[in-house]
């Protein structure tokens, strides 16, 4: 096929003048200069050169340069960069040559994108090793990363030329890597674009999926848009602002990744648009004029108040600043809507392209990406870094408040940081949650609350046997995973109560009373338990004694005379410090939201005598009133001591440490062990036993709930044949 050689240069042309045109900085003469020489010595290099799609290879120098200069906004330096950007790596050009045509910084940043390009564009994969020289040289000027990212851009615009195979590759690395550093630098625009173009190589079926959706429902979305809006804009107008308002679709990856995630379907998806209203207001009026745009809008619509984001008063590390909040919207729908003044909608969109723009606010941000850059600078130069953990290190620096770990199968979540083992398993799935057992970390065995670093592979163990346990809401922090437990906890003590109901109906039965609703409520009360579901959970677990009833009988008969007992452990003693502080510690189950910890050198639970130490830099101690160092505690630091009681309906588990001495009989460590598992809500976290000349020593360590419950359970082991002491061990 001849190819009509004086209409391309036209075009060249033309597609050079809509590049100077596109230009967001101001351009002097010198700066026009410049550019043109860049353009008239990258047209002569690559003059020879074909793109696989037949066309000038020159037509993609001019589209990234204009990508740098339009949608990311560089300047001249930038726009020469990525006009040369291929010159030294794919013709005759030398940097020396660049160097002496355009100086040091320029021959700098283009060293720069030839040494990515040989690393990433040539080797099948991203190794570790590879990946840190790439982000090395990233690092020392922050436009070889844009220039990377335009480049990258327009390869993805244009890959269906690319064979299939070349596909999957660039567009799998252009969701690992580049989608990432476009969402950290605040490329909002950008970020989008990739990840959209990204999913349609990885996985076409599920990209044309949603984009049909999306397209089949934009009617009936435009349709609802128009209905939520036209009473917001008659009141913000009423107000006097000067605003834009209107529905924008979420992106289709992001989309995508919901329906994966949250294992719903495209019809389940309520957020499949944002209804953002941006306000033209001062710098100084802002945050104020934000929140006035808020209170109004809550006033038409209901908030809801868990999903209300206030990146205004503290922005995201990549300089987001928005207000979003979800309101139920006409239909019962819910609606994200987003606030934010025309400065934060240019800078969440576009980042680096309305900095010129805004030079004097922009200072803050400036120094933060200097700062990550000197960060990664730091990390990378380490002289010889584990691949493996140089990865997880850089993952944490890129996305300084998420992390990402992979399944088996190389699918890939994303969770807060701090996030462990536990957190994971809920997030595959509430089942594979609720029947966790343990984890392995990089085919190593790890406890449920190993805490887990970026670009973990994590392969969680179940069994069908796991329930949760109390103490699995001190391993997690997603809000997913704390719910989940706390429904099972819920549950299963709904399921212990039922079987503690007919326990106590037994127990009536024995002291001959009725077992009459009036009666379980009238002994509730006098208990002081909150409910009667506490009453049966309690008698489940054997903390409801024939002698309490028989008290309540003889309350029944005359009250006066006796004194009101509470079945519940002798938790409301207290320990007065010797200053006779009236203040108290009240021991409750939200213990997170307490600054004290329970002392290891006495262990204590609910039901102890406790007092409250307060140390220097760990803040209150609780130890028992018998513990070991109380004595010295109590008598010479009388005025660190604080009164403390435990919460009368305190039902956490806690870790108790049990000894037992006794004949080393046939099968006595099997019939202890089977004692410990059919008591009710006992779960054993070690044993050890030690035999000689026929003596056994053993300790196991237990949860239990008060000392009622740990009583109970050396009450039954004390009964098995061969046992001759059960003692509660003072420490761990």
């Amino acid at each position: 096929m001849e190819i009509d050689l004086e209409a391309e240069r036209k075009e060249i042309l033309k597609r050079y003048k809509l590049l100077i045109k596109a230009t967001k900085r101001k351009l002097e003469k010198t700066d026009k200069e410049t550019i043109r020489k860049a353009f008239e010595v990258a047209v002569e290099a690559h003059k020879e050169i074909r793109r696989k799609s037949g066309e000038p290879y020159i037509y993609h120098p001019i589209a990234v340069a204009q990508i740098c200069a339009e949608e990311i906004g560089l300047g001249t330096t930038g726009i020469v960069c990525a006009l040369l950007h291929d010159t030294v790596e794919d013709t005759d050009l030398t940097l020396d040559d660049i160097k002496g045509l355009f100086g040091e910084k320029v021959s700098k940043i283009i060293n720069g994108l030839t040494k990515i390009s040989e690393v990433i564009d040539n080797s099948s994969s991203i190794q570790a090793e590879n990946f840190r020289k790439v982000l090395l040289t990233m690092s020392e000027d922050i436009r070889v990363i844009l220039i990377k990212l335009a480049d990258r851009l327009h390869n993805m615009r244009t890959l269906e030329h690319m064979k299939r195979d070349k596909q999957i590759k660039i567009a799998s690395e252009t969701l690992f890597l580049y989608a990432p550093l476009a969402h950290r630098l605040g490329l909002n625009t950008i970020k989008v674009e990739l990840e959209d173009l990204g999913l349609k190589y990885t996985n076409t079926e599920a990209y044309y999926d949603v984009a049909i959706k999306l397209k089949e429902s934009e009617p009936e979305r435009k349709k609802f848009i128009t209905k939520f809006i036209e009473p917001l804009k008659d009141i913000l107008t009423e107000q006097g602002f000067n605003f834009k308002i209107f529905g924008r679709p979420k992106s289709i990856f992001s989309i995508y990744n919901k329906i994966k995630t949250k294992h719903v379907a495209f019809e389940e998806i309520y957020d499949l648009f944002a209804i953002r209203i941006i306000i033209d207001t001062p710098l100084e009026q802002e945050k104020s004029d934000c929140w006035k745009v808020y209170s109004i809008i809550t006033d038409f619509y209901h908030p809801s108040p868990e999903r209300l984001r206030d990146w205004i008063s503290t922005p995201k590390s990549n300089g987001y600043e928005s207000l979003h909040t979800t309101v139920m919207g006409p239909d019962g729908k819910w609606v994200e809507v987003q606030i934010r003044t025309v400065r934060m909608d240019e800078m969440a969109e576009n980042g680096f392209a309305a900095h010129w723009k805004y030079k004097e606010s922009s200072a803050d941000k400036e120094s933060k990406l200097e700062n990550w850059l000197l960060r990664i600078r730091e990390m990378l130069e380490n002289p010889d870094p584990n691949a493996l953990e140089f990865i997880d290190d850089f993952k944490l620096n890129l996305f300084s408040d998420e992390l990402f770990a992979f399944t088996p199968k190389g699918d890939m979540k994303t969770l807060p940081i701090g996030a462990t083992a536990l957190d994971f398993a809920f997030e595959i799935h509430t089942k594979v949650g609720e029947h966790c057992l343990g984890a392995k970390v990089n085919h190593k065995l790890v406890q449920l609350n190993y805490e887990i670093k970026s670009g973990d592979q994590i392969e969680i163990l179940t069994s069908s046997k796991q329930t949760p346990k109390e103490d699995w809401l001190k391993f997690v922090i997603t809000a997913k995973a704390k719910s989940k437990i706390k429904n099972c906890l819920k549950e299963h003590r709904k399921k212990v109560s039922e079987d503690g109901k007919e326990i106590l109906e037994r127990k009536f039965y024995k002291c001959k009373l009725d077992y009459t609703l009036q009666n379980v409520n009238d002994f509730c009360s006098f208990l002081k338990l909150p409910s009667s579901q506490e009453l049966f959970y309690r008698a489940a677990l054997g903390n409801i004694d024939v002698k309490d009833i028989k008290l309540f009988i003889r309350f029944k008969e005359s009250p006066q005379k006796v004194h009101k007992k509470s079945s519940a452990p002798k938790i409301e003693q207290l320990v007065t410090n010797a200053r006779g502080s009236s203040d108290m510690l009240v021991i409750g189950d939200d213990m997170q939201k307490l600054d004290y910890k329970l002392s290891p050198c006495c262990n204590p639970i609910p039901g102890d005598d406790v007092f409250g130490f307060v140390t220097v830099g760990e803040g209150i101690k609780i130890h028992r009133v018998n513990c070991p160092n109380a004595l010295k505690l109590l008598s010479n630091y009388a005025y660190r001591v604080v009164k403390a009681k435990w919460l009368n309906d305190q039902l956490i588990s806690f870790l108790a440490g049990i000894k037992i001495i006794g004949t080393d009989e046939l099968g006595i460590v099997n019939n202890i062990t089977k004692i410990i598992s059919n008591e009710n809500n006992i779960n054993m976290r070690s044993i050890s036993f030690d035999t000689d000349g026929g003596l056994f020593e053993g300790t196991i360590m237990v949860y239990v709930h008060d000392t009622k419950h740990l009583n109970h359970l050396i009450i039954n082991l004390k009964k098995v044949k061969g046992v001759n002491r059960v003692d509660r061990m003072d420490d761990k």
